[in-house]
């Protein structure tokens, strides 16, 4: 009951802390208004359009004001989550683009904890999870209930090579966000730290359930699929492995190597786990080596 009590105030604090930050005056309220409705269409659930139309209202804000440091950093974050859910058309281009806005807002605020978080999204985007940490941790210390960072830290604790941080980490957000629209996301990758410890029972319960949040999204049919083949539930697999090659991004699917060269996958301290589980898994669900 304590427990839940604290939730409950943390929750109501987050949203106060979000709506003090929304009120703040601007030089430009179009502006204003434009990143407001950005911030909305964020929180739907991961998709093309989604990310289209939550882009489109940030470069909207910014041209109305170019030096906007809110506009410049909420722009770099959809743009590099669109990187990494694999629905950018182009992700080097969208990778060039956040480049240079985060190094706009940093010259202007460099303390800023939105410019911190944003430089932290556009690292993790280029693989590089080590140097993006300390971004989101100086991010974290303005708001250590802030569920979007603790779920980008995660993340990038996972790929570093320290999965024992990432669940601990997941829960909380869980609890401070049980709606969030990243919860998909997030079951993806406790599931993923599941399956990489041999526990694979566990990461199907926690793949199912991202499959059911985030039904579009390519990547957590495949992980169900490698381990439903570890358990040799080999018609499961194929199944959902079919499934993730007609969802967004399913196009990685078509072979190993094509999906060894889209991920993180080379990265040396996870490397071993992911070639001894999910490409296992996804060898014996039928996936072709090339």
């Amino acid at each position: 009951m304590q427990t839940e009590v604290t939730n409950q105030i943390v929750i109501a604090l987050n949203l106060e802390l979000l709506s003090t930050e929304a009120a703040r005056p601007t030089g430009n309220p179009d502006a204003l208004d434009y990143i407001l409705r950005g911030r909305a269409a964020r929180n739907k659930s991961p998709s093309p359009e989604k990310y289209t139309e939550s882009i489109s209202l940030f470069e909207r804000a910014l041209a109305l004001d170019p030096r906007s440091v809110e506009a410049q950093s909420e722009l770099v974050r959809e743009l590099m989550a669109r990187v990494v859910d694999f629905m950018a058309d182009s992700a080097a281009t969208d990778i060039a683009r956040a480049e240079g806005l985060v190094e706009q807002a940093l010259a202007t605020s460099p303390r800023n904890p939105m410019v911190r978080l944003a430089k932290g999204m556009v690292l993790r985007a280029q693989t590089r999870y080590r140097e993006a940490i300390p971004e989101y941790q100086a991010a974290l210390a303005s708001n250590w209930n802030w569920v979007s960072v603790l779920g980008s830290l995660a993340i990038c604790k996972f790929y570093s090579g320290s999965p024992e941080e990432v669940i601990p980490l997941l829960e909380q957000a869980i609890r401070i966000s049980p709606r969030d629209p990243q919860l998909g996301t997030w079951y993806q990758f406790i599931g993923l730290v599941h399956m990489l410890e041999l526990r694979t029972d566990q990461a199907i319960q926690w793949f199912e359930k991202a499959c059911s949040a985030i039904p579009k999204h390519s990547s957590p049919h495949g992980q169900l699929a490698a381990a439903y083949a570890l358990k040799d539930d080999t018609e499961r697999a194929a199944a959902e492995l079919a499934k993730a090659r007609r969802a967004v991004g399913g196009d990685r699917f078509t072979s190993i190597s094509r999906l060894q060269a889209s991920g993180p996958f080379a990265v040396t301290e996870i490397r071993a786990r992911f070639e001894a589980t999910f490409f296992a898994g996804l060898r014996k669900a039928g996936m072709p080596e090339e």
